[in-house]
This record gives structure tokens, sequence and C-alpha cells, in this order.
């Protein structure tokens, strides 16, 4: 029979904000920066309440993954962490909270970019191994968040390989790139005129380079901002009213500005177009569009504007919201294994005891040969030690994986103390004794100094209720937002 919870039982916390909660005004101001990680997490394991802590902070989420002795206690202090941050800013509307099953289920949301402002970007899984790394450097990290942080990078890297949740493009500019990749096979050598040098101009540029090497022009009123963006990717720049000279060699012309009418009529690219035979690709990504709709029926051109892009974007985005429920089963079947490692930790003492009685009784046998053979010499006596040993391991090895077996059911540990109880062993004894010889008085220590056992033990039961009860199919998909 499966304990109640209590508030003050061991468990997993994570308490945070992210874009889904509040602006980026808010964000800004609790984010944490590299630079500031050590002495953070010095004043985090200087804290009673926790035993262990992961902080995640990126541009669009902060939050604090822990192990904590009492949630009520553990959440209040992780609470006032981010009212200090925010300064007289008001959280108390923004922060999230989860614990037991759904933390577990929140982080690997997270790590297969079920959470992500753009569904399936694979930049959050590096993100959340640079976090867990910090943090087990930093000796935040004990046994249950590195197991559990492996076996959440475990679930995204399956996620990111094994479905296509993030494969295609999402965003207006990489759209633009990969039509233009469509269309010429490779962008290897191609010349390209990039038209704007904005934000949508410096992600195109991104993406254009890490493509293949191309040849690009940048072009922009302020020719400082051409210099800064050519200068960034390798490419050349061109002062505003001379990129219609080079209109003519370019095999991709890329608009993103914000001018109020065309920068490119038809008119010249009709004259940029005399005389030649290649064609040539115009992606106009602007709002108002930066490029005369009439330069589409001039021959051998291909002009495509944003809603062009856009159905391609929702079509791809239509495609990943496909993969999530594929990529669900694999996070539900990670929090199943999780809970199962747990519930084998929590019967390693008795193990251990079934295994220590196997060897008492082989070296009381061995004792007694001793005594009654005393001519035997010492080659014969290791040969009987090992087959003896031997015996014991092979008479162990079932019952051992028996005990690791039930573990994981909803009265496993009660089963696993009866089938101890079978070998002569109390369990309850060894199960306390264990907790109180890696144990120390509240009031002389900290609280990391709680056995591993015990947290297992105390966790371990909240998991299991929540993982393995009947409501596991739904229970990840659930999470509040």
């Amino acid at each position: 029979m499966v304990r109640e919870r209590s508030e003050d039982a061991v468990d997993i916390l994570v308490v945070g904000v992210s874009d889904k909660t509040c602006p980026v005004a808010l964000r800004e101001q609790v984010s944490v920066l590299e630079t500031e990680l050590g002495d953070i997490y010095t004043q985090l394991l200087q804290n009673h309440t926790l035993f262990e802590s992961v902080i995640l902070s990126t541009c669009n989420r902060t939050e604090i993954y822990a192990i904590v002795s009492s949630l009520h206690a553990g959440e209040d202090y992780l609470r006032s962490w981010f009212d200090t941050r925010a300064k007289k800013m008001n959280l108390s509307e923004s922060l999230y909270v989860y614990h037991g099953e759904k933390a577990v289920a929140h982080l690997m949301q997270v790590a297969c970019s079920l959470d992500s402002m753009v569904l399936g970007e694979t930049q959050i899984l590096g993100q959340v191994r640079q976090a867990y790394g910090t943090a087990k450097a930093a000796g935040s990290v004990g046994v249950l968040l590195d197991n559990l942080f492996r076996r959440a990078l475990q679930v995204g890297k399956r996620a990111q390989s094994e479905t296509t949740i993030g494969q295609n493009a999402v965003s207006i500019s990489y759209a633009a790139v990969q039509l233009a990749k469509k269309i010429f096979g490779n962008l290897n050598g191609q010349k390209v005129l990039l038209i704007g040098a904005g934000k949508n101009g410096y992600v195109t540029a991104q993406t254009l380079t890490s493509n293949g090497p191309v040849q690009m022009w940048v072009t922009n009123r302020t020719l400082s901002r051409s210099q800064t963006l050519a200068t960034e990717f390798g490419a050349q720049a061109v002062a505003w009213g001379e990129f219609q000279n080079i209109l003519s060699g370019v095999d991709i012309v890329l608009s993103s500005t914000a001018a109020k009418s065309f920068v490119l009529s038809s008119h010249q690219i009709a004259r940029a177009m005399h005389g030649r035979v290649k064609p040539m690709v115009l992606i106009d990504i602007a709002v108002p569009r930066d490029i005369d709709p009439g330069v589409g029926k001039l021959p051998n051109t291909y002009l495509y504007d944003i809603d062009d892009l856009r159905d391609v974007v929702e079509a791809n985005l239509t495609e990943r919201r496909r993969q999530t429920q594929a990529v669900q089963g694999m996070i539900n079947q990670a929090i199943r294994e999780f809970s199962d490692w747990l519930s084998e930790q929590e019967v390693i003492p008795l193990i251990t005891a079934v295994r220590e009685k196997g060897i008492q009784i082989q070296a009381s046998i061995m004792d007694s040969l001793h005594h009654k053979l005393p001519n035997l010499d010492e080659r014969e006596l290791r040969i009987i030690q090992k087959h003896t040993m031997s015996i014991v391991n092979q008479l162990l090895r079932d019952p051992i994986q028996n005990m690791k077996e039930l573990a994981v059911a909803s009265d496993g540990v009660e089963q696993v103390k009866l089938f101890a109880e079978l070998f002569g062993i109390s369990a309850d004894e060894i199960l306390n004794n264990n907790r109180k010889l890696q144990t120390h008085d509240e009031s002389q220590s900290d609280a990391r100094d709680l056995g591993f056992s015990d947290l297992v033990h105390q966790w371990s039961d909240v998991l299991r209720r929540d993982v393995v009860g009947p409501n596991l199919g739904g229970a990840a998909h659930s999470i509040p937002r």
C-alpha cells in the first residue's frame, strides 16, 4: 500500500517563468548570466531545504529544478528567490510550480522542445545539457538530478533523431533560405544579394551561411549596418544607391527592409535580366512588400512573397505537431523507466542484505571446512572458495532479479520485504538502520546529509503513485501551462 504524500516528504520541485507565462520585460529581470551561476549555486547550497539544484536560464525561460526536503518550504524559498531578482516587478501570476511526476514530465517536455516557443527547435537540448553540466561542476547535482537530467537528455536526443519534430522550416527567414536551397539543389557558390540588415536580414544571413559557402552582398540604407553584418558573415557591403549595379550577376535576391514602398521595381529587374540566361529567384519577406509583384511576370524570374512562405511554415508546423504524440510516448516511457530506477534503488539495502547473508553462509562453510580438513593447501582452498561462491551467486541471481522486478509494482517495497524475509532477513530493520546510518541530527547538519536511501524511499513513493497510477497515459499531457 502506497503511503500518503506529506508536504514534508522529499520531492522534486521546479519553479520558473517562461515566454508562455510572462513578457520579456519580466523574463530579462530574472534571467541568470553565466557569470552569476557560481555565486547563485553557492547561495542555493547553503539553504537547508535544498538537496540538489539545476538552473536553466535561456532567453525564453528561467527555471530552478531542485530536490527539496519539504515541498512547502522549498516552494517558499524558490518563490522568494525569484521575487528578489524581479525587484519591484510582480511575478506572482507568472511563476509556475510543478512537483513530483509533473516536474519530471515538464523537464522532459522542455528537453524535447514540446514546451518551446518554436515547437521542435533544437537549441534547447544543448541549453539543458549546458545547465546540467554547469550545476554538476558547481557541486549542486546529486544522484537524483544526475539520473533525471541524463534521462531527459537521452529522450530529447531520441525525439530529434527518431522523429521529424525538429525538421522543416518554421520561421519565415529559415523558410526563405530552405526555399532557395530547394530550387537550386544546394547553395554552394550561389551569388546572393541580401537587401536589409535588420533582425530578419541577420537571421537570413546566419541561415544562409550555415547552409554552405555562398557569395553574398549586403545592402542597407545605413551603410554601417551593412558593413557590420557583412563583416560578421564574410560578405561584401554595398551602398544603397549602388546595389542595382550588381543585380544582373546574382542568382538569389532576399529582401527584408522596412520600406514603405517598393525597393525593387519591374523595370529594374527587367533591365538586370536583359541578355541573361540563368534564372533569378527573388524572395520578399518584408511587410509591406519590397518587390513589385509585377516582377513575377517577367521571363525567367521566380518571385515569392511572405504569404507563399507562410503556407510553407504552417504546413511544416502542422507536420511537427503530428510528431508530438510520438515524442510524448517517448517521454511517458522515460518517466516510467525513471520511476522504476528509483524503486530499484529503494530496495538496494535489502538486495545487499541478501547477498551478504549468502556470503556469510559461504564464509561459515569455508571456516568449517578449514577446521575439518586442516590438510587442504592454499590452492585447494582457493578452488573450493571459488566454487562455493559460484554456487551462492547462481542461487541468488534469480531471486535478486525478482526483487528488482517486484520493486517497480505499486506495492513493490512491501512485496520485496516479504521476499527478503524468506531469507530470514528483517526487512524493516535493515531499511531503518540504513537510513539511520546515513542521516544526522538536523540541528547539527545540512539537510543534504539525509541519506540517499531515505531520499529514494520518500521520493520514489511520490513518483510511484503518480507514474504507475491509472492516469499515466495522460498525466504528462495535463501539465498546466
